[in-house]
């Protein structure tokens, strides 16, 4: 038996070596690579009829990858985005196999011909940007009461919501915080948090002295290396544990505010909110991408595009229409008509 026709085989090797040791990737990069292929794995099974360890290259081909990606996005109803970065995983599976196994380089050839699809524009006064959604302040303000603080649980959830706003953190990056990581200030010294972000990469935001101040009875007589944020069984939360919490006060807000049902509403739809609404206070472009961990100030610039549209969106509706006064034809003007008439 040739071992090496089994998926199974080359993508242990893929997760556990090569990421690991070759690559050096990040924790959060390895789950996320992790999670497209627990994904794929059973739907290639149900599809060919074959066991999930039994699986071969023969089973997966593109057309099947194909059929994959569509499924994502019309019957898990994913964004565009996460299937970017499903197919992302793909490729970069299907390239560690071809370089180790020459066999496989035109199965890896017609995988990598599988391209990634443009995300969705709007169109905002004219002007085409990346679909950007985010929450207005008082949509913001609707979420944020939703959970009922006089229970135990809502109290975690507010403090987590709360936590996400103030920092502008994703939800893998709420998820890995631990309790170390919280740095209390004093009457001279802001209180901040040191976020390990994208790639290893940390960064530090202030935090507001209420933020801290809702957070301390979770943290109070825990050691420096817990997670901060835990489920209901006292375990660390998962992201997917953020958005599924996400999504069910995104519901409650609803009653009270029906606009927000208008937009997809995730733990990233707060990060792309603290961007926004800082923007709006007049905090500089650069801060906030220092903020929220953006490499490039490109990145950082899609919130200033929509700001600024969003502006001009606010003066058009109290833009003053002037009614001049209609300018008389020659022919009815009998001044004119008489000074021509005395040339």
């Amino acid at each position: 038996m040739d071992k090496t026709t089994y998926v199974s085989y080359w993508l242990r090797r893929f997760l556990m070596e090569y990421m690991v040791t070759v690559r050096n990737l990040s924790d959060n990069t390895r789950r996320s690579y992790r999670d497209s292929f627990k994904q794929l794995l059973p739907y290639t099974s149900n599809e060919q009829h074959v066991k999930i360890d039994e699986i071969k290259f023969c089973h997966i081909d593109s057309d099947c990858i194909k059929r994959f990606l569509l499924n994502l996005e019309v019957n898990r109803k994913c964004t565009i985005n996460t299937r970017n970065q499903r197919l992302a995983a793909i490729h970069a599976f299907a390239g560690f196999v071809s370089h180790n196994c020459p066999e496989l380089v035109e199965w890896s050839r017609l995988v990598h011909f599988i391209p990634m699809k443009k995300d969705k524009v709007e169109v905002i006064d004219g002007a085409v940007t990346p679909c950007l959604y985010y929450l207005e302040k008082d949509e913001m303000n609707a979420l944020l009461d939703a959970p009922d603080r006089n229970t135990v649980q809502g109290q975690r959830d507010y403090a987590l919501l709360i936590f996400l706003y103030n920092s502008g953190a994703r939800a893998s990056e709420a998820a890995s915080l631990t309790i170390g990581n919280l740095l209390p200030g004093s009457h001279n010294i802001v209180s901040q948090v040191i976020i390990h972000g994208k790639g290893n990469k940390k960064r530090t935001c202030p935090l507001w002295k209420s933020t801290i101040a809702i957070l301390k009875p979770f943290i109070n007589g825990r050691a420096d290396s817990e997670n901060v944020f835990l489920n209901r069984y006292s375990e660390p939360i998962t992201r997917f544990g953020i958005y599924e919490m996400v999504a069910r006060y995104v519901v409650q807000a609803a009653q009270v505010m029906p606009s927000i049902l208008k937009k997809r509403v995730s733990p990233h739809t707060i990060r792309h909110s603290t961007a926004s609404h800082l923007l709006e206070s007049g905090t500089d472009i650069n801060t906030i991408r220092a903020w929220l961990g953006h490499v490039s100030v490109n990145t950082t610039n899609i919130y200033a595009e929509v700001n600024v549209q969003k502006k001009a969106k606010a003066l058009k509706t109290c833009e003053i229409k002037q009614k001049g006064k209609l300018q008389k034809s020659w022919k009815t003007d009998k001044g004119l008509m008489d000074f021509l008439t005395s040339l």
